[in-house]
């Protein structure tokens, strides 16, 4: 059978998803039964002498997060807290917990920590094991807070408030969990976090609200040359990410007036020099997430666009005043 994408199952109505369904009603049941364990004591989880806020999402793929966690830290450092970020470095090479500095190798680290640690303006942390890495963060940085770019279902580490982000634009998708839906877990889920924060699209009543707006683009040479968007208008331009839904940045080149020729990769590609140098002539626009594993094979005409989360004045509001009652311990 020919190989299908799964965003055609878990975003549209496919026969896939409702032969699969028995899979995924499986799934959500054993994820439910999962947390139930960590809620009774049944599982273990360990509380760190620091509030944890965790920033996560029930989707697989990508719905924000990560810059929502950049202007989570930027906001909490506006208000006095010293945080510091733990993150899983999917897809890195190496294993183990280790602080990330803004020159390390993304192999080493991972894309995703790597951006945080140049835009945050906090210690990161990476290891797949966050309690080691809240210890980590505790023994070698100066922090009062643990904030974790994912984590939602890390239930090992003990957390004070969650925040779930979703698409708002593909939602929830049909709704099942693995391997029938995108969900990792039932969708009632969203009823137990202390916030859902909507990127785009429509948003239920008493949701928060929060948009991704590019800045201008970057030349990957690192010349610090810089041009709007606007400045691509007018001649076909290559389109290139590797993030969990790249339709969503595509999307966003073409509503400012940009003609393009998509080339969607997995999410956490590692780009070779091979396919870089098979890309167009002319312009490239990529993803900060990418860019920062094409940068060494990019040429002069290689751009990529800086996104950050700006967040509505309500749902801003209801997260200050959420986050301020995230009390020291100890």
């Amino acid at each position: 059978m020919r190989w299908i994408d799964p965003a055609r199952v878990w975003y549209a109505r496919h026969w896939l998803g409702v032969l699969l369904a028995p899979l995924g009603v499986l799934y959500c049941a054993l994820a439910t039964l999962r947390r139930l364990g960590f809620r009774r004591g049944w599982l273990a989880s360990t509380r760190l002498p620091v509030p944890v806020v965790v920033v996560g999402n029930l989707s697989v793929g990508g719905t924000g997060k990560t810059p929502a966690v950049i202007a989570l830290a930027r906001l909490l450092r506006e208000q006095g807290r010293r945080p510091a970020i733990l993150t899983r470095g999917y897809g890195r090479r190496a294993d183990g917990v280790r602080r990330v500095a803004p020159s390390d190798d993304p192999e080493e680290v991972g894309d995703e920590p790597l951006l945080l640690a140049r835009h945050a303006g906090c210690p990161v942390v990476v290891g797949a094991d966050r309690v080691a890495a809240g210890r980590l963060a505790l023994d070698r940085c100066d922090c009062d807070l643990l904030l974790t770019d994912d984590g939602l279902q890390h239930y090992r580490l003990a957390r004070d408030v969650e925040i779930a982000v979703v698409d708002g634009r593909r939602g929830l998708g049909n709704r099942r969990c693995l391997p029938a839906g995108p969900l990792r877990e039932s969708p009632r889920r969203l009823e137990a976090v202390d916030l859902v924060l909507y990127n785009g699209g429509e948003a239920p009543p008493g949701a928060g609200r929060m948009r991704l707006v590019p800045g201008a683009a970057q030349a990957l040479d690192g010349s610090g040359r810089a041009r709007p968007l606007s400045a691509f208008r007018g001649r076909r331009v290559c389109a290139v990410a590797g993030i969990g839904n790249p339709d969503r940045f595509f999307a966003m080149l073409e509503a400012h007036g940009l003609v393009l020729d998509r080339r969607p990769y997995p999410d956490h590609h590692d780009f070779t020099a091979a396919e870089v140098a098979a890309w167009p002539a002319g312009p490239v626009l990529m993803t900060e997430k990418d860019a920062v594993k094409c940068a060494r094979f990019g040429g002069g005409d290689h751009w990529y666009v800086p996104v950050e989360a700006e967040f509505d004045a309500d749902s801003l509001a209801g997260l200050l005043t959420r986050l301020a009652r995230v009390k020291r311990h100890g």
